[in-house]
């Protein structure tokens, strides 16, 4: 990867910093991220921890928060008996349409259909 980013123009310490941030979402992805206050958090100004993201990770900053949400909603959908909109506020969507917007573009069909098809999955018997 280091030498992708020398090709690039980049430097060591922009991948440092753009790991750092990608822990950061990870770790803080239940609240209120922007990418101004990661920005902050790493040191870099806002459009090119943008830029760099994006060349780093393959993916926009605001789609790489949308994703690690999505995961977690995913873990408590199948794994607990949350509230599909309870579940939206813990994993750090705005509302309930927000995460139901991401779950289907991501997953291809809502968060409700999703748990429906997985729980009766788990609960038909062996053929």
């Amino acid at each position: 990867m280091a030498a992708a980013t020398h090709r690039r123009g980049g430097r060591p310490r922009d991948v440092s910093a753009i790991l750092k941030a990608r822990s950061l979402i990870e770790e803080c992805s239940s609240q209120a991220l922007s990418l101004n206050k990661v920005a902050r958090m790493v040191n870099l100004n806002p459009t090119y921890l943008s830029e760099r993201f994006k060349q780093v990770t393959g993916m926009k900053f605001s789609e790489y928060v949308a994703r690690i949400r999505f995961k977690k909603a995913h873990d408590l959908l199948e794994n607990s008996n949350l509230s599909i909109t309870q579940i939206a506020l813990v994993v750090g969507f705005r509302s309930h349409s927000q995460f139901d917007r991401v779950f289907k573009t991501l997953s291809g069909k809502s968060a409700k259909a999703y748990r429906a098809v997985y729980f009766n999955r788990i609960e038909a018997p062996d053929r």
